[in-house]
């Protein structure tokens, strides 16, 4: 446009409008517009800044004659007008030009290791194959420097054990691939007949015939791999699609493994096999049975499909298998609470599935967990339990008994309806045996009744007629077929642990505690008492009067014999005792001459009693007999007590040479010489029933005579921790009477036992009191004359028993609670009220590093190690710190408490296991919240269950 046209064109706009126009005027090439003072200007005499209609016309006719004049120019000149255009631009311009041009022109491809997170990325290609992490580092030099990272090369290196032999430093990276490549580069891949010309072979030479055969079907197979090879790649290029890799293939080879198709080298392994066993008899005959087989089971497709799939497929199902030739395991759940349990544990056989299990804190969900942990899908023939019972009821767990009033309570009934679920069918031999004599009462006859009804299994139970250490599993057991105990556990380590469990368990505590230097002193006190019950039960030494010398002799010349293990055992025992004799000065001592015992054979637990049990009569005069032998062995231990201990201490009182002092005296043996007295009248009444006995004789007035009697145990059992801290005070305190302690504690007189484990034999005896009245009313009819009169004294014992049981538990509960409070430092009062230890663990702390993205990709850290303490009402958090000794393996660990919160206030979340974390779970009170993790996943079920039941317990209390 001229000046001359923009004047026409101004004119003839200005005419519509004469007060904005004054002037014009024209000199040379310069030209002016004048405006009035409204129409002020700003570096341009045509820009108008005021009039906003004027200044948006003018600015819509410019870009007008701009984009004209932009239609006219060629790509160059666009390109470069551009340019100049966006260096004129602020950074918000640009910006607003980034954002058009994303919307008018999308991005359709995007690196992803530009965009994510580096770990995100190294995470990703952590799924990769070596050879597709190699083919992802030729991309781009980014891609590269990913694909080399030992985090993704370090793991597959470790897996085939390729370890590298040096560290590599912190800013060295690719050290493991190139230790992965070199390793797979010098593997040494040998056919067979390579490998028998390298390292020979131990078959049989064979004839030229023979190798030229074998030569022919190797080049068979070979052939046959190249067509499947040559097939494979055919097939797979007309199905694969064009963005798929390469070693990815996933193609069938075989029509008749449509269902799940194979890899390449499973397929031609699979085919080399069948190459090579086609021709070979036992492929025949193996083929012919699996035939059979298939026959047999042809309504079961998807079974019969599963029997000849190769060995190198996964198998779709996890379906147990039974056969003929692999016999069904056997289940055995043992508890903590057996006394000697790690020796019922090394006797278990090889074809038993067997759980310890710590009944402290388990609840029944923790221990359905485990054992379909421990089961891993597997049908058993049989479960077995071993835990604490009596003749009505055992003790699965710490606070649980199975009873007939509480199996069918809706939780107990779930986990024997899951348990058993696992058992084949009572018809083809399944079977519950429980290691509790319930066979020996009305009311353990009722629960094996309602848990075979619910469960469809046979249920066995001991019949309990042994007394003594857990020999009433030795005894028959209820129903027919092979002894259940036989069945799980070897003859030799089952009677062990049957006779000497009480002892063993005391072994067991104090090698829990301090194993090291006290290990000599217990195996030597283990021997003693062994020593001391032969000695006791089959030499009758009380009987016999010998000199204190003799015995002493005598005991450690068995001692040592027992440490030597000669191979004359007469000779060396008779050499010894000389040689003692000589240095001690007893030659002139009179020879002691000792009768061998009638009968050669060991003595049986049940004296007396018939081998076939033929009626309730015979039955009947078995538990007569075992009443009346036990009660004589039990008032003989009571007699040592007061004829070892309490005949000198009160010798010596009345001398006016007292060891100690009258109260001390009284306070220690009274109780327990009340109980001596009352026995010593029942033993003598049995004996004269018993001298006449027939079918029709009764003991039961005399079992309920001696129930009147109660109140001297009662007595004692009240006054039975003061008696412990009375022989304790004396001891610390009186020189003398330690003395005296020492010199006749472990004793043959005593059973080489200790005072304080001879004052153990009332509370053992009312629970044997239990099972022999429980037998005897059992054995004995209803119409007997005898029955009502044992039912009262049964169930005056049984009732008896439960207030022991009782006391047991207040007394346990509170020495947990004060052993739980001494182990933590800064400790409050934890003994309140009714609170009780549930269960203790310790635990990781944790802490996220990164909790702002999704749960599954979270990353956490180690922070500290925490001690969990569960009561029934609080849960106490305390920090572990562990220290070693120097020049030692012990560890010192002690707690600093923490926090204590309150269980209805307590929030617990599970925590998902990632590749990040596992077994871990979150604590939230109102005021903070922890991470906690532990090492096993058993520790994880058990926690977390028992958490949840005394949180909701405590909030129905609440």
């Amino acid at each position: 446009m001229t000046s001359l046209e923009f004047k026409t064109n101004l004119k003839s706009k200005s005419r519509g409008n004469p007060d904005t126009f004054n002037q014009w005027q024209m000199s040379g090439g310069e030209y002016r517009l004048s405006f009035s003072d409204a129409a002020d200007t700003r570096f341009s005499a045509w820009t108008p800044i005021t009039n906003k209609a004027c200044n948006h016309q003018l600015f819509q006719e410019r870009t007008t004659l701009i984009l004209h004049w932009f239609d006219l120019w060629t790509d160059r000149q666009r390109k470069e007008f551009i340019l100049q255009l966006l260096r004129r631009c602020t950074t918000t311009q640009l910006k607003f030009t980034s954002d058009c041009l994303t919307e008018a022109v999308p991005v359709t491809q995007l690196d992803f290791t530009t965009v994510l997170p580096r770990f995100l990325s190294l995470y990703i290609m952590a799924f990769l194959s070596p050879r597709d992490i190699c083919a992802a580092a030729q991309v781009s030099w980014h891609w590269r420097f990913l694909a080399e990272q030992d985090c993704l090369w370090s793991p597959k290196c470790i897996r085939l054990g390729w370890f590298l032999p040096y560290s590599p430093s912190d800013h060295e990276y690719g050290a493991w691939k190139r230790h992965y490549v070199a390793c797979a580069a010098t593997l040494d891949i040998l056919t067979p007949r390579a490998a028998a010309d390298v390292y020979g072979t131990l078959n049989e030479s064979v004839t030229a015939s023979e190798e030229q055969e074998e030569r022919w079907r190797e080049l068979m197979i070979k052939q046959t791999i190249r067509e499947k090879i040559a097939e494979h790649k055919k097939a797979f290029l007309k199905t694969r699609r064009a963005w798929l890799n390469t070693s990815k293939l996933g193609t069938s080879l075989t029509g008749t493994l449509n269902s799940q198709p194979l890899s390449l080298s499973a397929a031609l392994v699979n085919i080399g096999d069948k190459c090579r066993l086609k021709n070979s008899p036992f492929n025949v005959e193996k083929r012919q049975s699996w035939d059979g087989l298939m026959m047999s089971r042809a309504p079961d497709t998807r079974y019969a499909t599963s029997l000849v799939r190769s060995p190198t497929m996964s198998l779709p199902f996890n379906r147990p298998v039974r056969s003929a030739y692999c016999p069904l395991p056997h289940f055995l759940l043992v508890s903590s609470k057996v006394p000697g349990y790690e020796l019922l544990l090394a006797a278990v056989q090889v074809s038993v599935i067997v759980l310890p299990y710590d009944s402290q804190g388990m609840t029944l969900e923790a221990l359905l967990s485990l054992s379909e942990k421990a089961i891993q899908g597997n049908m058993l023939q049989s479960v077995g339990i071993v835990a604490e019972g009596s003749a009505d009821e055992f003790m699965l767990t710490e606070g649980l008994s199975i009873s007939g009033n509480t199996v069918l309570k809706p939780c107990v009934r779930e986990f024997w309806e899951k348990l058993c679920g696992w058992v084949v069918p009572g018809s083809d031999g399944g079977s519950l045996n429980i290691f509790a004599p319930l066979a020996a009462s009305v009311a353990g006859t009722d629960l094996m009744k309602k848990l075979s009804s619910m469960t469809g299994l046979n249920v066995r139970a001991p019949t309990g007629i042994c007394t003594g250490s857990y020999q009433h599993i030795l005894s028959e057991w209820s129903g027919s077929g092979d002894v259940p105990p036989l069945i799980y556990l070897h003859e030799a380590g089952l009677l062990s642990w049957c006779r000497q469990a009480e002892w063993i368990e005391e072994a067991c505590k104090g090698l829990r505690k301090q194993l090291g230097p006290q290990l000599h002193f217990l195996c030597q006190k283990i021997r003693s008492r062994i020593l001391g019950v032969f000695l006791w039960d089959h030499i009758k030494m009380p009987v016999i009067s010998l000199k204190s010398e003799i015995m002493e002799c005598l005991i450690q010349g068995l001692v040592a014999l027992v440490n030597e293990s000669p191979d004359n055992s007469l000779e060396f025992l008779g050499s010894f005792l000389l040689k003692k004799s000589v240095k001690d000065g007893l030659k002139d001592t009179e020879p002691l001459f000792l009768t061998e015992s009638t009968s050669s054979n060991v003595i049986s637990p049940i004296s007396g009693f018939p081998k076939d049990l033929i009626s309730d009569a015979d039955r009947r005069g078995g538990m007569r007999g075992e009443l009346l032998n036990s009660e004589r062995a039990y008032v003989r231990q009571l007699q040592a007590v007061s004829t070892v201990y309490y005949t000198p201490l009160r010798a010596a009182l009345d001398s006016n040479r007292a060891i100690i002092s009258s109260v001390s005296l009284i306070t220690i043996f009274c109780p327990l010489l009340d109980i001596l007295e009352a026995n010593n009248v029942f033993l003598t009444e049995l004996q004269e029933r018993l001298q006449e006995w027939s079918p029709l004789q009764c003991v039961g007035d005399v079992c309920v005579k001696f129930c009147t009697k109660l109140r001297a145990y009662t007595n004692f059992f009240n006054n039975y921790p003061t008696i412990l801290k009375t022989i304790d005070k004396c001891r610390e305190t009186l020189p003398v009477f330690r003395t005296f302690i020492k010199r006749y504690d472990r004793s043959v007189a005593t059973r080489m036992l200790s005072l304080q484990e001879l004052f153990l034999a009332p509370s053992a005896r009312v629970e044997e009191y239990v099972t022999l009245f429980q037998a005897l009313t059992l054995h004995t009819p209803p119409e007997h004359p005898d029955y009502t009169q044992l039912s009262s004294a049964f169930n005056t014992m049984l009732t008896y028993r439960s207030f022991i049981q009782k006391l047991k538990s207040s007394l346990n509960q509170d020495l947990k609670i004060l052993e739980a409070q001494n182990s933590i430092q800064s400790c409050p009062n934890l003994l309140e009220g009714s609170r009780y230890l549930i269960t203790t663990q310790e635990v990781a702390l944790l802490t996220c590093l990164n909790g702002d993205i999704t749960t599954s990709l979270r990353m956490y850290e180690h922070v500290s190690d925490l001690g969990l303490f569960l009561f029934n009402d609080a849960l106490v958090l305390t920090e572990k710190s562990v220290s070693h000794v120097p020049f030692s393996l012990a560890v010192n660990t002690t707690h600093t408490f923490l926090a204590s919160v309150a269980l209805h206030c307590l929030n617990l979340t599970e925590i998902i296991d990632t590749k990040y974390v596992r077994n871990a779970f979150q604590l939230e009170s109102p005021k903070r919240q922890w991470i906690c993790a532990t090492d096993r996943e058993e520790d994880k079920i058990k926690l977390l269950s028992a958490l949840n039941s005394a949180i909701n317990a405590a909030i129905t209390r609440n």
